[in-house]
Parts: C-alpha cells; sequence; structure tokens
C-alpha cells in the first residue's frame, strides 16, 4: 500500500474525527431541549437529504442502477447499524452519562472489530490484540466501577458500541472494492439510518418544537458534522483498513475529554484520566496488533 496515501487517508480521518468530536458539544446543547431520537433524526435526514442532491448533481446514483444484491444488503445494514443503532443509542446515552464517558464506551470499538473483522474480513488478529482487549476492558471497569449508576444511560451507550462495531466491518467491506463512489455509499446508507431513526422517534417520542437556537445547532451539525464528515470518513475508508479506521477513530476518546472538559465544564478526575489512559492504550494495542 502507499505510504503517502495512507498517510493522507489518516489526516483526513483526523480531520473527521475533530468534527465529530465537536458533536458531543453541539448535541449536549440540543438535549436540553430536544428529544434525543427526534434530534438525531433531524440531524441525519437533513444531512441524507442534502448528500441526495450532490449525488444526483454529481451523476454518482447511476452507479446504485448496476449495484449487485450484495452491495445493497451492506448498504442497508450499513444504514442500520453505523446511523440507526450507533447515533441512536449515543443520543440517548448522552442523555444521562458524560460526554467522555460516551466516548469511552465507543472506545472499545477496536477490540469487537478485531474479532469480527476476522472471519468476514480475513484481517487476522493477533496475541497483541489480546493483550490490547484486556488491558482496554481492564481501563473500563476502572472508569465504570468509580462511577455512579448509569442505568439506561450505560445501556444505550453499549448498544451504541455494538453498532458502532458492526458498522465499521460493514463500512470496510463496502467500501474497499470501490465499486460505488463513496458518496452514494454514504448516502444510500444515512438515508436508511435516517429513516429508521426518523420512525423510531415518531413512535415513541412528541414532535419537538424548533426555535432558531435549535434550528442553527441542527443545521451545522447535519451540515459540516455528517453530511461533509461521514462522506470523507468514507473516502478515507478506501484506504484504510479496518483497525487503521478505529484507531484513527479512538483519538475522539481525548478530544471529547478535552471538549467536555473546555466547553461544557466536565471536569475529570485523576482515576478517571487514568482510566481513559488505559483504555486508550488498550484500544491502540487491540487495533495495531
Amino acid at each position: 500500500m502507499n505510504v503517502g496515501s495512507t498517510r493522507r487517508a489518516i489526516g483526513l480521518g483526523l480531520l473527521v474525527t475533530f468534527l465529530w468530536s465537536s458533536s458531543y458539544v453541539l448535541i449536549d446543547v440540543g438535549l436540553r431541549t430536544l428529544p434525543p431520537l427526534s434530534f438525531a433524526a433531524l440531524r441525519y435526514g437533513l444531512a441524507a437529504a442534502m448528500l441526495a442532491v450532490a449525488t444526483v448533481l454529481r451523476g454518482q446514483h447511476r452507479s446504485l442502477a448496476s449495484a449487485s444484491r450484495v452491495e445493497w444488503l451492506r448498504l442497508l445494514a450499513l444504514g442500520v447499524l453505523l446511523y440507526g443503532v450507533t447515533q441512536g443509542g449515543q443520543f440517548l446515552a448522552l442523555t444521562s452519562l458524560r460526554a467522555a464517558a460516551v466516548s469511552l464506551l465507543l472506545t472499545a470499538t477496536p477490540a469487537v472489530v478485531a474479532a469480527v473483522a476476522w472471519p468476514t474480513l480475513g484481517e487476522r488478529p493477533t496475541a497483541r490484540t489480546g493483550v490490547g482487549v484486556v488491558t482496554l476492558v481492564a481501563g473500563a471497569v476502572l472508569y465504570f466501577d468509580a462511577a455512579p449508576a448509569l442505568g439506561a444511560g450505560l445501556l444505550a451507550g453499549l448498544l451504541a458500541l455494538a453498532g458502532n462495531a458492526g458498522g465499521a466491518v460493514v463500512g470496510r467491506a463496502a467500501n474497499r472494492d470501490r465499486t460505488l463512489p463513496a458518496l452514494a455509499v454514504t448516502t444510500v446508507s444515512m438515508t436508511v439510518g435516517a429513516l429508521l431513526l426518523a420512525a423510531t422517534a415518531l413512535a415513541t417520542e412528541p414532535i419537538p418544537p424548533l426555535a432558531p437556537p435549535e434550528i442553527g445547532v441542527v443545521a451545522w451539525l447535519a451540515v459540516v458534522n455528517t453530511a461533509l464528515a461521514f462522506w470523507l470518513w468514507n473516502v478515507a475508508l478506501r484506504t484504510l483498513t479496518a483497525v487503521e479506521a478505529s484507531v484513527v477513530n479512538n483519538t475522539m476518546l481525548l478530544q471529547v475529554a478535552a471538549l467536555g472538559w473546555l466547553a461544557l465544564g466536565q471536569s475529570l478526575s485523576p482515576l478517571d484520566l487514568l482510566a481513559l489512559g488505559v483504555v486508550g492504550v488498550g484500544a491502540l494495542l487491540a487495533a495495531t496488533g
């Protein structure tokens, strides 16, 4: 693999992770007045609509006509897992957990990806990966053992973790053959996820009122942190392996902790910082094994 291409893909991925990390701050602000699933549906629904227009204008929608049944199933699965399950679970978790706690849960993604990518993608893990998994779990136990009762927030976070890991594997499979443009992959999968979120929100939550502040938050999240960011992420996935993508994604652990402290006043104790460090080391070992 070309080293320069890999470095560019890593740089692109790091830009995307910064945008996603800043989303935690904006989501925290929006959740003060918006119900979580409705908020998520608005964000991804608007972003999907924008991406659909871009896909048609660039003529990339034509590639979907020749997509195989397997490719369509991958796109549907990617939409359900990465957008419906992961983002729905994340928004629900953020109603009761600190941003750093939710980010920590998602940092366990490489451990799950390493286990799943072997039989599905042929990317075999090593003994080092096993050490990383044990280290990661130890750090997570250290963090959450010192936390107050977490209840439904923790369950929602674990649901987001499962969806994120599945989405990483399916996303890699959907992008690595390069038979479909990255924009088309992002548009279709995000539309599927947005529809799932909207249906769930309509069935479980009241229709939220939208004032100018809420509209501004939703618009920024949709345009910059979703439509642009997820498209760039799918471009990066064309070069990065599933594990490399997870390593880049997990730099969010430190980014979210820093932004939560600076913007939301969510301070961390020395034990919290130690636990986050242990989890970060474990994730790195698991992902680079």
